[in-house]
């Protein structure tokens, strides 16, 4: 399997500094800043692409995971919501909050719903971000 790879570049303090993250594809390239990362600043941040890859990987596993029930989906929508929060131990990400719609012929909402689950548990994301709490709202759509 191939290793995947990012570079992040800071110039200095925290506070007045700037950065830019890029994706080894270039696919992503962004600039961060302290105002991008704690307040409504313009530009990404370390959260902001770690609930993309959240979503995007959870996508993808659920769709297997139903496949391999015999319930290909026609199409499956996941926004991940990731809190970053500060404690008297500096920052953390305690929870990230899953979304999904998922529009999946011939499935009842049970099975569904034992299946996403499952997934919230198994795609690779979910296990490297295990040490947060991360919930899961499942919704199958009519079509």
């Amino acid at each position: 399997m191939p290793t995947r790879n990012a570079e992040a570049r800071w110039e200095g303090s925290l506070s007045d500094g700037k950065g830019t993250m890029r994706s080894a594809t270039g696919a992503i390239d962004g600039a961060y800043s302290f105002s991008s990362r704690f307040e409504d600043g313009s530009g990404t941040n370390p959260e902001e692409l770690l609930a993309a890859a959240h979503a995007g990987c959870y996508s993808m596993a659920l769709a297997n995971e139903l496949g391999k029930e015999g319930h290909v989906p026609d199409s499956v929508e996941t926004t991940a919501k990731v809190h970053l929060e500060k404690d008297d131990d500096g920052f953390s990400i305690p929870k990230i909050e899953l979304v999904t719609t998922a529009t999946v012929p011939g499935i009842e909402d049970d099975a569904f719903q034992q299946i996403a689950e499952a997934t919230s548990k198994a795609c690779p994301v979910s296990k490297v971000l295990a040490g947060a709490e991360i919930t899961l709202e499942a919704t199958l759509s009519g079509g």
